[in-house]
């Protein structure tokens, strides 16, 4: 082969789509066209047999009868598959086996899997699974987790952090405020709901496609309960329609249904859930009730404080004990607490089991703090900023959270004061008192609420990535990672780590779905690491073909390798260029490997979870909102008049997508704290479940005024990739403001003499509910002790 090299420099335009360029995402135009292949897009292999489930029409039952005879009569009906079916383990839970595929004689909440029914197609398999004929004997259901605490029902084991002597601190403090707060759920609502095909290949062996976060463990489920091992069991992803958490653990239960009716007839499978069955069936945000005692001093500097957190976990363990691990964790949220005890119930109800969803516990721990703080300033009567201030963790001083990790990045103070300013926070507060002063039905209020966010999975073993890249002879690239790419952008940016670190457009790189049999063992695409761990697997497998290319070079060319350069789709060798096209030719035929493998593992993490202490997380995200509100106090109903945020991503790898995210984040946050209300009946049944009566954010819903900024010149100062941070998670937590706004506005009903209670989400109702409580309460203040 001929290659002839050119003489001269290089040029210092760098690469179409490398780190820190503001690109679309890399499906933007497939997701606008219709052209996107959603799992249930796959075409569908012939003879396809579609499944619907029979689930529990009570929240606690013993089955006495299962008459499936019924079912199996229906029309088009192929197979019905109960727990009696099941060649492996009847379980499809991530951490403890408590999670039943098909009940086995007991159900613990409504919507609870039975059977599951396949048919030649959806409408005959659904109408079919409603013909069972089903005995229960009905037991006594817990319904809320107040009742689980009474009753000592828990999935696991109560938790508690303590550090200092909260009770000594209390009692020395000069003021002392107690109180009980109530958090609502939230259902994750991705586009795409739960979807799983399974196709049956030789051999036994099973390709399972899947909308899931989490491949691997799929992979992993799927083969106990087939009888199988891994290696029988291949798992692809390409996108999700939205996950959210909701399709980390989830998914397992519909990909080993598919799987088990797939291995029984021999035909390719689908599970696809509606709406309705989708959010029955399925985990959500854990709702909570929180107590708390604090002490304080006249400034509002917390001396003592003690939290007793009760979640609602369900009828099962799932991902609970992580997800109140972290609520425990981030109940600091940006303060120093010196002497505090911080208590966690896992409460086992017969409801479905809640999961993860983003934040992964930390925005109920910051709820509550972030609800304390406010509550310390109005009773004071200081402003809530200033005392959020006062609390803060040091740089130098102040700095150890309550799990013993020194906080070595703040940048708190700075990014506050910044916000303050260019949000006007002062001026606005000063004009909304004149304004509520003036108006009697229509009140303002105005919050600016700060964010202190932990990256890592708390459990340092799932902290690792691998990547595998091939280079191919016309110079394009094909790359492949454990992550998933659920619309957060996750493909895009990995892509411009590799064009980066290979200097070629990203055009000539192609990320292919997520494949347990390219890349195995890989954690899910949670915790907001999947740009930091698999970023930096993609740039070390790159690195290695790239450090393969140099050495050739360097030998071909006879120059150093110091002296080889990549840049702009080209190489320079001492004073020869090819471009990057012609050097891997060259390699090629000198038989130089052009694929490499990528592994990477966060350095500096570690944590004993005995003891609740250690390094759990590699770095931390911040951030701050200001939002301003008015409210009707007549009919409780609000607008969010303006949001202003300024956001820490480090080093953006692509400040386009990482700007959608906050506003994302946000948003999804806003409709936690205000709309999304789930409500479950006496019977235990959720009658929340369509968006006629889940009212998730709309475009109206929006702020009037919405500004926001990520925090310029702020690289991440541990050596993340590109030193850019994490943004998936702590965008949500900015939505607080909204929250503390909203109470400020109600406050003013009552011209602040009274803090309101007000509890999450504050729907008009809750908002109306709260003004005319106040309203009645008149002059008194919030329930406090002084000494």
């Amino acid at each position: 082969m001929n290659t002839r090299a050119k003489t001269g420099t290089q040029s210092s335009v760098p690469v179409q789509g490398g780190v820190g360029q503001a690109l679309a995402h890399d499906s933007g135009h497939l997701h606008v066209s219709g052209g996107a292949l959603y799992t249930d897009d796959i075409p569908e292999p012939r003879n396809l047999l579609h499944v619907a489930i029979g689930t529990s029409a009570h929240p606690h039952a013993k089955l006495k009868k299962v008459d499936l005879a019924p079912v199996l009569a229906a029309p088009g009906v192929v197979a019905v598959l109960g727990a009696e079916d099941i060649p492996g383990e009847n379980n499809f839970g991530p951490v403890l086996a408590d999670d039943p595929i098909f009940s086995p004689g007991l159900v613990q909440y409504v919507g609870q899997s039975i059977f599951a029914v396949a048919a030649h197609s959806y409408t005959e398999a659904r109408r079919a699974a409603r013909l069972a004929k089903i005995d229960y004997e009905l037991l006594e259901p817990i319904l809320d987790p107040e009742e689980a605490v009474r009753r000592q029902s828990f999935v696991l084991p109560t938790e508690t952090i303590s550090r200092g002597d909260s009770r000594k601190a209390l009692r020395k403090a000069l003021h002392h405020l107690q109180g009980k707060l109530k958090l609502g759920g939230q259902d994750q609502f991705y586009l795409e709901g739960h979807i799983a095909m399974a196709v049956p290949r030789e051999d036994g062996d099973m390709l399972v496609y899947s909308s899931t976060q989490h491949p691997g463990e799929i992979q992993h489920k799927v083969a106990h309960a087939l009888g199988k091992t891994s290696k029988d069991i291949v798992v692809e992803c390409r996108r999700m329609g939205g996950a959210f958490g909701g399709k980390e653990s989830q998914p397992a239960l519909f990909a080993c249904i598919a799987a088990l009716v797939a291995q029984q007839t021999g035909c390719a499978a689908k599970v696809r859930l509606d709406r309705d069955d989708d959010m029955i069936m399925t985990g959500k945000r854990h709702d909570f009730v929180v107590g708390y005692e604090v002490g304080f001093d006249d400034e509002g500097r917390i001396q003592g404080i003690e939290f007793e957190y009760a979640a609602r976990c369900g009828m099962s363990a799932d991902l609970s004990g992580a997800v109140n691990d972290r609520t425990m964790f981030h109940s600091d949220n940006a303060y120093f607490l010196e002497n505090v005890t911080i208590v966690s119930h896992r409460c086992k109800t017969h409801t479905v089991s809640n999961t993860a969803f983003r934040g992964f516990g930390g925005p109920q721990g910051m709820y509550a703090i972030e609800y304390v703080v406010d509550e310390i300033a109005r009773y004071l009567k200081l402003d809530p900023l200033a005392v959020r201030k006062t609390n803060f963790y040091g740089t130098d001083d102040r700095n150890v959270t309550p799990y013993e990790q020194t906080i070595e990045d703040n940048i708190l103070h700075e990014l506050v004061a910044q916000l303050e300013a260019s949000g006007d926070y002062a001026e606005r507060r000063s004009d909304i008192a004149e304004f509520n002063a003036a108006s009697r039905f229509l009140k303002r209020g105005i919050a600016l609420t700060p964010v202190k966010f932990g990256i890592s999975f708390t459990a340092t073993h799932l902290n690792q990535a691998g990547a595998l890249l091939h280079v191919y002879t016309d110079g394009t690239v094909h790359l492949n990672h454990g992550g998933t790419e659920m619309g957060q952008g996750l493909f895009t940016k990995v892509s411009q780590v590799v064009a980066e670190e290979l200097q070629i457009d990203i055009d000539r790189i192609k990320i292919t779905a997520s494949d347990t049999s390219k890349v195995p063992n890989a954690s899910a695409t949670a915790a907001s690491s999947g740009s930091d761990l698999n970023g930096k697997a993609a740039q070390l497998a790159a690195r290695t073909v790239k450090d393969r290319l140099r050495e050739f070079a360097a030998e071909h060319f006879a120059v150093s390798a110091d002296a080889v350069e990549f840049r702009n789709n080209r190489v320079q060798a001492g004073k020869q260029t090819v471009s990057f096209t012609e050097l891997v030719n060259l390699a090629f035929f000198a038989r130089v490997s052009l694929s490499s493998t990528g592994f990477y593992r966060t350095p500096k993490i570690h944590y004993d979870r005995k003891t609740f202490s250690g390094r759990p997380f590699y770095y931390y995200a911040y951030g701050a909102a200001i939002a301003e509100v008015v409210v009707d106090t007549l009919t409780g109903e609000y607008r969010v008049i303006r949001v202003d945020i300024l956001h820490d991503c480090g080093k953006s790898l692509n400040p386009a997508i990482d700007l959608g995210q906050v506003e994302g984040g946000f948003v999804q946050g806003m409709g936690w704290l205000t709309g999304e209300e789930l409500w479950w009946n006496d019977k235990g049944e959720l009658k929340t479940h369509a968006p006629s009566t889940y009212k998730i954010p709309v475009c109206s819903d929006l702020p009037v005024d919405f500004r926001v900024q990520l925090l310029e010149s702020a690289a991440n100062r541990e050596e993340t990739i590109h030193r850019s941070k994490a943004v998936g998670e702590p965008p949500l937590m900015l939505a607080l403001c909204v929250f503390h706004a909203l109470k400020d506005a109600v406050a003013a009903a009552a011209d602040y003499r009274a803090s309101p209670h007000l509890d999450a989400p504050a729907t008009p109702e809750a908002v109306l509910r709260a003004v005319d409580e106040l309203r009645a309460r008149g002059t008194a203040q919030p329930e406090r002790q002084t000494g």
